[in-house]
């Protein structure tokens, strides 16, 4: 307690007669609520970690995940085989603008993070102003969330995005009870479900929030609720038809993850909750140390809370209850990074629910601290990662993409001067050859290739020379399509000039029997990384 005192005197202090490294710093968090300061500080953040992967990932691929998203949104559909469609969408739509490259592609990762946490601060400046709105977003930013679960976007990443912008507008639906922001809550909430369906916990709280809240009689008596329903539904109506016109596929896929036993269940869920906390650790680390004695306050404060922010504690209790009870009930998977998106709502009521001013000695100490993260991270971590990566590789196999890629391409155009239409086999080489090739074939499960397709257009597979089952089912499959070649690669990793590791790399090879390519219509191909 005494340390806590001397801390809070020194804060005090600080505050009266700050050192003149801290001006600046000061400076700019009196810009907060003129608007300038925390469009800087997302700026900042973008540079930083566009930077930190640029040269953590030098020499290797993108992650599988960031390809397949990139494959799917090659073109428009209302669903694929494996997620709902937006993430596709955002990176069909990234990619008609920027260039095919591992940069662009990590900016659009970034990007995505930082209007996340822009969305945050919607939400968060409707309770507090000044210090408190950027200490949300600084200790948002000491998560793992906005930095290394986002670079991997996916139909979790998505959602870094899509749950505060729902959140903000099912706040303001409930608070308003006008007919433009239900409308605005009901279109929210069903792009959140066309991310990925585990947001129906999102959608689920959302409900038990408005059950649970002292208003609820005036909310569930106006239109509101209603109009969001009806404007959710319309919205959600192509997808729904399109998951009827073609067996709903990927509800087989989520259905996957399920029927697992109790144990098994318990197992999940406890480790769900150890992974959260584990998440927001060093955040809850750095706003102990802000608050100090004050923390004593917590329970005065939330008996105290505001009405909305008690909406907000209901929707946050349920995006982490709701999760645990149904995997306990059904025996399902639960992964923790499937819930790191709703992190926020708990920095939001920690920060906001404290009624206590928060002294600037501490938000300069917060701001610094998230700076030296970045920097170090950018300059020493990411090329320990690199250099580390470079000689011991990834279980993936995204050191030797670039290679795979340039390889299968040549070894192609010795056979015909067709274009390589089709790429299959093991799922991370197949959609490095689709992105990193000149040519840009569409990632296709061969074995589901129509033979005409076949025919017509020829294809290639690439299996690790350690894949077994990857090589036997390719090997088996070009033997029936007739005309063939299997050749081998030895590729190698190579860093900036530096050599790493090895890894052998089998390609299987049916080119077109009329020599020519045919254009491939999208339908033809389906984009299922299974």
């Amino acid at each position: 307690m005494t340390a806590d005192f001397a801390f809070s005197a020194i804060a005090k202090r600080s505050d009266r007669r700050p050192a003149a490294w801290r001006r600046p710093l000061i400076r700019w968090l009196e810009g907060i609520e003129g608007g300038w300061s925390l469009p800087l500080l997302l700026i900042c953040f973008v540079v930083a970690w566009l930077t930190y992967l640029s040269i953590a990932y030098l020499g290797s691929g993108l992650h599988p995940d960031v390809l397949e998203t990139w494959t799917l949104g090659r073109h428009f559909a209302w669903g694929y085989p494996k997620h709902p469609p937006l993430m596709g969408w955002v990176a069909g739509a990234w990619t008609s603008l920027f260039p095919l490259t591992d940069w662009s592609l990590h900016l659009m990762a970034m990007t995505n993070a930082a209007l996340a946490l822009w969305l945050v601060d919607l939400i968060t400046r409707r309770f507090v102003a000044g210090d408190k709105r950027v200490i949300v977003l600084l200790l948002l930013m000491l998560t793992p969330a906005y930095q290394f679960h986002a670079q991997r976007f996916n139909a979790n990443a998505v959602l870094l995005a899509v749950w505060p912008l729902a959140t903000y507008c099912f706040l303001r639906a409930f608070e308003t009870r006008n007919a433009t922001w239900a409308i605005a809550a009901g279109l929210t909430a069903a792009i959140a479900m066309l991310g990925k369906y585990y947001s129906v916990f999102l959608l689920a709280s959302f409900a038990l929030a408005a059950i649970s809240h002292p208003q609820r009689r005036a909310y569930f008596t106006s239109p509101s609720p209603w109009i969001s329903t009806a404007a959710g539904l319309v919205a959600l109506s192509p997808h729904l038809h399109w998951l009827a016109a073609t067996g709903a596929a990927p509800f087989d896929y989520a259905l996957a993850h399920a029927g697992t036993d109790m144990w098994t269940s318990l197992h999940d869920s406890a480790f769900f909750l150890l992974g959260l906390a584990a998440a927001m650790g060093v955040s809850a680390v750095t706003w102990i140390t802000i608050a100090g004695h004050r923390i004593r306050r917590l329970p005065r404060d939330f008996a105290a809370m505001n009405p909305s922010l008690k909406l907000l504690y209901y929707i946050a209790i349920g995006t982490i209850a709701l999760p645990v009870i149904t995997s306990l009930a059904v025996g399902t998977d639960l992964p923790s990074l499937w819930a790191l998106q709703g992190l926020f709502l708990f920095a939001v009521l920690v920060v906001c629910g404290a009624r206590h001013r928060i002294e600037r000695f501490y938000t300069v100490n917060a701001t610094v601290l998230v700076a030296a993260f970045a920097v170090v991270a950018a300059t020493i971590g990411a090329p320990l990662h690199a250099l580390y990566r470079n000689s011991y590789g990834y279980g993936e196999g995204r050191g030797f993409y670039h290679q795979a890629a340039k390889e299968l391409t040549r070894h192609w155009h010795e056979l015909t001067a067709a274009p390589l239409a089709v790429v299959g086999g093991d799922d991370g080489l197949a959609l490095a050859a689709a992105f990193y090739s000149p040519d840009h074939p569409h990632y296709q499960n061969v074995m589901d290739l129509p033979h005409e397709t076949a025919t017509q257009v020829g294809w290639a597979a690439l299996c690790f020379r350690d894949q077994t089952n990857c090589l036997d089912v390719m090997e088996r499959t070009a033997i029936q399509a007739g005309n063939f070649e299997k050749r081998e690669m030895t590729l190698q990793a190579e860093l900036l000039g530096l050599f790493g590791g090895t890894r052998n790399v089998v390609a299987f090879m049916v080119p077109p029997r009329s020599g020519l390519s045919v254009t491939i219509p999208p339908s033809a191909v389906n984009s299922d990384r299974r």
